[in-house]
């Protein structure tokens, strides 16, 4: 399709409303799925970021690796275990992991945001003691689950203008290093920053009244509407810890939490800048009734 000039002026119009409304915000952009593995979709998600910093919000990155780290374990001749879906996480896995997410991941997405004239900086959760953890169940081994954030190395980041790109291993008690869930990062951390909006980006369109017809996108969903939709069966699977992860941000302080699928093009911008969105946005119960804006 050929969009004239006139038309291409008519979408910029219609986004300087957003443009002004997100303007100094900062959002938690949870990346991971396949748009972390595929090299075109990679491209684009950069972009998407790009433009959100130059238009003046500011970006924090919060990304998994669970398949990098699975693989590289292989590749050193690691068993892989996980118990209730977490890994469980040894201190030779541990090793793997820190390589992994702070030594390669991080780092090289970093660089991707540099090569497009974002200043961004890679960091870890033990920089500066910003992700502080205990050990969720000696059953896991070094798994942590978060028991604070101290926001002021990030934000001197922000206020330096800096994009951080953080890897998800926390402070432990005497230093140690744990393994946390990147989900459960983003959460905490848009809670933390008081983020205006934490977005996941996933492999799904978002959440489905019928997970085998994409038509069936539910486009905004209240807190109270999710525990409804999860007592019916609606909502299933590995869809309720995205939703338990909104709804705690939701419920700390987070103005919106958007899901949406990383393998559409340039599904941030879409999701953040039209009024229907691309995904499912969560809300409380006041702000679903305040406009009909993302």
């Amino acid at each position: 399709m050929i969009i004239s000039a006139d038309e291409r002026a008519e979408i910029l119009i219609d986004s300087l409303g957003y443009i002004k409304k997100f303007h100094n915000k900062i959002v938690v952009i949870k990346y991971g799925g396949n748009a972390m593995l595929n090299d075109k979709l990679k491209a684009s998600v950069i972009k998407d970021i790009v433009l959100l910093k130059y238009i003046g919000m500011n970006p924090v990155i919060v990304h998994g690796g669970g398949p990098e780290i699975t693989q590289m374990m292989a590749l050193k001749g690691i068993e892989t275990k996980f118990v209730n879906g977490l890994r469980v996480t040894t201190p030779e896995t541990m090793k793997v992991a820190e390589m992994v997410l702070t030594g390669s991941i991080s780092p090289d997405i970093a660089s991707l945001f540099n090569a497009n004239g974002v200043p961004s900086v890679s960091m870890s959760g033990k920089d500066g003691k910003t992700i502080l953890a205990k050990q969720r169940d000696p059953e896991l081994g070094l798994v942590g689950e978060v028991t604070h954030i101290n926001t002021d190395y990030i934000l001197n980041l922000i206020e330096d203008g800096y994009l951080p790109v953080v890897s998800p291993i926390a402070y432990g008690e005497d230093g140690m290093s744990l393994n946390i869930n990147s989900d459960e990062v983003a959460k905490h951390l848009a809670t933390a920053l008081s983020a205006d909006k934490l977005m996941l980006i996933t492999d799904v369109d978002g959440v489905l009244n019928d997970p085998k017809d994409p038509t069936t996108l539910i486009s905004r969903l209240t807190l109270s509407q999710i525990k409804e939709a999860i007592s019916d069966g609606i909502i299933s699977g590995g869809m309720i810890p995205k939703l338990d992860c909104c709804t705690g941000a939701i419920e700390g302080g987070v103005h919106r939490c958007h899901i949406i699928n990383g393998t559409i093009p340039h599904s941030i911008i879409i999701e953040l800048f039209t009024k229907d969105g691309i995904g499912t946005m969560v809300t409380n119960e006041e702000d679903i009734h305040e406009n009909g804006d993302r």
